[in-house]
């Protein structure tokens, strides 16, 4: 289906250039076209990242993405029909629980929400950055791509700074405490096209929020450019959990940019979870910028043929008192492939920073491949931080036992691969999150 963002000259809007960022500030209000048309300028003058850069080593992109190939997918109002959605997006929709919120976004444009009426009536805010640019304009223009992920953190953040047409704004009030988690289910369906979009949460003090976003699409016969800026701020005291699970198809190239931003004594956790798309990229950075602010980072990935996941990680302590644990595990099949890249830095006079950094991987071919780079960048005397990498081949020994006790090999390797990956799940056993994913990987495995 043929969809034209209004106020976009015909021929304009499908073109990666100025003239596009133009045509989308065209009915914006100023601040939003200035940052915009900034966020080009930003992205024009930043070189393209190569493998001479550590951050992208393993990842070759003048290989990976084809920019000039693709087109934007361009905003267009659209409205979600359970009934005329797509089989996968009803069957993940419905084996998700009970939420306290939904939102449904369909090629980029927020397309429903609900939420409990008790949530909304403690002033909770669920709804499209797009609309909240006109209804709450002093909260996005305050916070949206200016502390977390600014154009000027890289050339592809200014890319989603300058391009993205429509994004989540969630915003929790001071106090609130949210007992289920707000689910979002995002479809993607148009092949060849270059998606931007944006998360924008904050969660006020001692407030408590839970968030898991789902992107899913069919297979592409043409390569699909998926590009999304995620910003969490925990104000003081707040509780946190992010969420992604990504379940791209074949042919996407999936670019997820996040950056958490923690206050004093606030938690916030992440878990991302990569399972499709033919290449995958996260770029998380946890800040911890509050005395006895706390985050876990986990993270869990399968892949098979010739997948590839990117994962670039910092940790960042700049006050003192604070903790974070990352874990990131992962199970490689067929020529697969998987890059870990993590950085835990403390900066001078965050003394007492308890930090962790744990990447594993397992192989389940001979063709198979990980590469894990952890480091620290230590500047203050007063810490415990401690980084580790493995990667390695089924365990023989546990293999064996199982088929001794009966069970065929291809079942005790399911045995084994699922319990190497659940030690991730369970750190976050959000209701339906862990089902999902256990239910998928084991539905890899038996192929």
């Amino acid at each position: 289906m043929s969809v034209t963002t209004p106020g976009l000259a015909e021929g304009v809007t499908e073109q990666i250039n100025r003239e596009a960022v133009e045509a989308l500030a065209a009915e914006e209000p100023g601040w939003l076209r200035e940052r915009r048309l900034e966020a080009w300028s930003v992205y024009e003058s930043t070189p393209i990242p190569s493998k001479k850069l550590e951050e992208w080593r393993y990842t070759d992109l003048s290989k990976k993405l084809s920019l000039d190939e693709l087109s934007l997918l361009p905003w267009a109002e659209r409205q979600f029909s359970e009934a005329n959605a797509p089989s996968e997006l009803r069957s993940a929709m419905a084996s998700d629980r009970a939420a306290s919120g939904h939102l449904v976004e369909l090629d980029g444009s927020v397309a429903r929400v609900d939420l409990q009426d008790e949530l909304a009536s403690k002033g909770v805010l669920l709804t499209s950055i797009r609309s909240a640019v006109q209804s709450h304009p002093d909260l996005v223009e305050e916070l949206l791509a200016t502390e977390a992920v600014p154009a000027e953190s890289g050339k592809f953040q200014a890319l989603n700074a300058a391009l993205w047409t429509d994004g989540i704004l969630l915003h929790v009030p001071r106090g609130v405490r949210m007992e289920l988690p707000i689910r979002v289910s995002r479809w993607i369906s148009e092949a060849g096209r270059a998606l931007f979009s944006r998360t924008l949460i904050v969660a006020d003090e001692g407030s408590r929020v839970s968030f898991v976003d789902e992107v899913l699409s069919p297979d592409f016969t043409r390569q699909t450019f998926v590009s999304s800026a995620v910003e969490v701020f925990a104000r003081n005291g707040a509780q946190v959990q992010f969420v992604s699970l990504q379940r791209l198809g074949r042919g996407a190239f999936h670019l997820s940019q996040q950056r958490t931003l923690a206050d004093n004594d606030s938690t916030l956790d992440t878990l991302n979870v990569s399972l499709g798309g033919s290449v995958a990229r996260i770029d998380l950075n946890a800040e911890l910028r509050g005395a006895g602010a706390n985050s876990d980072m986990l993270g869990l990935y399968f892949g098979e043929e010739d997948q590839h996941f990117d994962h670039n990680t910092r940790q960042d302590h700049r006050a003192p008192h604070t903790k974070s644990d990352l874990l990131y595990k992962g199970a490689l099949d067929g020529r697969a492939r998987a890059v870990f890249r993590g950085i835990i830095k403390v900066h001078r006079g965050a003394q007492q920073t308890d930090a962790y950094q744990t990447n594993r991987n397992l192989l389940l071919s001979n063709e198979a491949r990980a590469d894990s780079l952890p480091n620290l960048e230590i500047e203050a005397d007063d810490v415990r931080c401690s980084h580790g990498a493995t990667v390695g081949q089924l365990d023989q020994d546990h293999l064996f036992y199982l088929m001794s006790r009966g069970l065929p090999r291809a079942q005790a390797e399911r045995l084994v691969v699922m319990g190497f990956l659940g030690e991730v799940l369970s750190r976050l056993p959000l209701g339906g999150v862990v089902e999902k994913v256990s239910s998928i990987i084991e539905d890899r495995l038996r192929a």
